[in-house]
């Protein structure tokens, strides 16, 4: 006799009807938790992803969305869902890399609660300018923060988002001071930009390419290690003052840890597909993203790598969030 995961003894003979059970799933709809209000990045790519699932799979994808607390709750409930593969939680940048780090009584454990799926998308981070900014390049803007430290307004979509740790990552790494302004979201902060509020962002590509082709704020550097296809003639930060930085807003698909492997590579490998699609990587460049598919194995060594950075850049920068 053997014991299966519940603990319930079997006989031999009524394994291939388990195996058989398990090899029917989904046989009901899918249920992916996203952290944040419809409309938002992690949210639209996610729904990219449904759809194309939805259409793959004998059952339909529902996306629920549960915003508020950085995203905690919803992670939580994700973590907490039957490890069945009926509900899976779209991990984030901020959910799963940063919050270990800066919310003290996290209700979740970002490596150990989840089994990793793949990435879906890269949301590159970048500096932009008002027009009417001095500096016309990175390293202009470098020589005016270091005659005036701590002087130059800097705007960022909130405290401990991608956004503001991406500022912090590049004080760290080159010894710049900015006068850091927090606003209630990218929205908020890109409207002061417009209007020369403040005359500097660090924001994700998503939000700011509508507002640099219309030609209403220019790009200075990308936060990316690479140059971006959707901007091929802004310089890098890593190639102009910091070799190595490199910083980005991402978002994934996780599931619970008991979660069995079948099923993970079964949805990793299917999400896989769905972005390796021309015609979806396309879509996905054209919303200021870049596509991630990856295997379970490199989704969870990427996490564990942003847990790492942002870790040390939130001690350094001493970045906390009451929650």
């Amino acid at each position: 006799m053997s014991i299966t995961r519940r603990g319930i003894l079997a006989s031999p003979a009524l394994l291939p009807l388990a195996a058989a059970a398990q090899h029917a799933w989904p046989d009901r709809p899918v249920r992916i938790i996203v952290p944040f209000p419809p409309g938002q990045a992690a949210d639209i790519f996610t729904r990219l992803v449904a759809d194309q699932l939805s259409q793959r799979w004998p059952q339909r994808v529902v996306v629920e969305n549960r915003g508020g607390g950085a995203g905690a709750p919803a992670l939580e409930a994700g973590a907490r869902a039957a490890p069945d593969g009926y509900t899976l939680t779209a991990g984030t940048s901020g959910t799963l890399g940063v919050n270990p780090s800066v919310l003290p009584r996290l209700p979740y454990d970002a490596e150990r609660d989840f089994a990793a799926i793949s990435n879906v998308a890269m949301v590159p981070l970048l500096l932009v300018v008002h027009p009417d900014f001095p500096p016309r390049t990175i390293q202009g803007l470098a020589a005016s923060v270091r005659a005036r430290p701590g002087e130059i307004n800097i705007a960022s979509a909130g405290p401990a988002t991608s956004q503001h740790l991406a500022i912090e990552l590049l004080q760290m790494r080159t010894g710049l001071r900015f006068n850091i302004v927090h606003y209630r979201g990218s929205g908020p902060a890109m409207a002061d930009l417009v209007a020369g509020t403040v005359p500097l962002m660090m924001d994700s590509v998503a939000s700011s390419l509508p507002q640099i082709q219309a030609g209403r704020i220019k790009p200075l550097a990308v936060a990316q290690g690479r140059r971006l296809p959707q901007l091929p003639d802004v310089p890098t930060i890593a190639e102009t003052l910091s070799p190595g930085y490199e910083a980005a807003g991402w978002t994934g698909l996780v599931a619970p840890a008991a979660t069995p492997v079948d099923i993970v590579r079964r949805v990793s490998a299917d999400v896989q597909e769905i972005l390796r699609d021309r015609a979806m990587e396309d879509r996905i460049l054209l919303m200021g993203a870049i596509a991630d598919p990856g295997t379970p194995e490199q989704f969870a060594s990427f996490i564990r790598s942003e847990i790492a950075k942002w870790r040390e850049v939130a001690q350094a920068a001493n970045v906390r969030l009451e929650g």
